[in-house]
């Protein structure tokens, strides 16, 4: 079953229950517009919310995870338009890294510029062994997006990103694994199916819990030392809450019996 918009679908399959993917599909390069961006915004809520969905899957498909934005499209905008292009990815890519459930990318073929911070943007990633990776921007006289390279950046180090983002220069996937970019490398026609085997680990787990578990984890980075104690302590407490109504309802079940 697919919901589907122009260039962003989600898909569930009966065979793999709880796993839902994000497909990019705007061939031949998946390159990302200010409509892409929109898209996938609203397929990140909509994953974000349903029930039959507790771990997604970002995928572009077998042949090419993302070659980033469409330079040709955004070379004819004025800066107002260009301004909204930048607010609309800035606002996708968070969308995708708010999702409140497990969250892998499956890259294959290329993943470059705006396309690397997208996949940056989920929990996990696999890729193929073939792919060809790049922070490009800079070869279009350009930069990354900031959250983007705040993403890059937290996962590589300081003097590694400025050399990426610097140079532009296109690595491979044994390289990015050892950079931590990638978490598990597989052959290319393995990596859909690599990524179905992680996010699988994780339907049957306490969904308000690991949504939970992964905010708090991601506001290690982006939350004071004082304001994460607090939210960390509220989290808990909501979880506890939680998994104690649980509990009590499944002992008053039992009491039916």
């Amino acid at each position: 079953m697919a919901a589907v918009s122009e260039f962003v679908s989600i898909h569930v399959d009966a065979e793999r229950p709880g796993v839902g993917t994000l497909v990019l599909s705007r061939p031949p390069t998946n390159a990302m517009t200010r409509q892409v961006y929109r898209e996938i915004g609203q397929a990140a809520a909509e994953v974000a919310r349903r029930d039959d969905i507790a771990a997604v899957i970002i995928f572009g498909g077998h042949e090419i995870f993302s070659a980033g934005d469409d330079m040709p499209q955004l070379r004819t905008l004025a800066v107002s338009e260009a301004e909204t292009w930048a607010q609309v990815r800035h606002d996708a890519v968070d969308a995708v890294a708010a999702i409140p459930k497990p969250t892998v990318a499956a890259i294959t073929g290329y993943v470059l510029g705006a396309g690397l911070g997208l996949a940056l943007a989920a929990d996990w990633r696999v890729s193929g062994d073939n792919v060809r990776f790049g922070a490009t921007e800079i070869l279009a006289g350009l930069v990354p997006d900031g959250v983007g390279m705040a993403r890059l950046t937290r996962t590589v180090g300081v003097s590694r990103a400025k050399e990426l983002v610097y140079s532009g220069r296109f690595f491979d996937a044994e390289e990015a694994q050892a950079l931590g970019l990638i978490d598990d490398m597989v052959a290319p026609d393995n990596v859909y199916d690599a990524a179905v085997a992680w996010a699988g680990r994780f339907v049957d787990g306490p969904q308000y819990a690991l949504a939970a578990a992964k905010a708090g984890i991601d506001e290690v980075f982006e939350l004071a030392p004082a304001e994460r104690v607090a939210a960390e302590r509220r989290r808990f407490l909501g979880v506890f809450a939680h998994a104690t109504k649980l509990a009590l309802r499944d002992e008053e079940f039992e009491a039916r019996r």
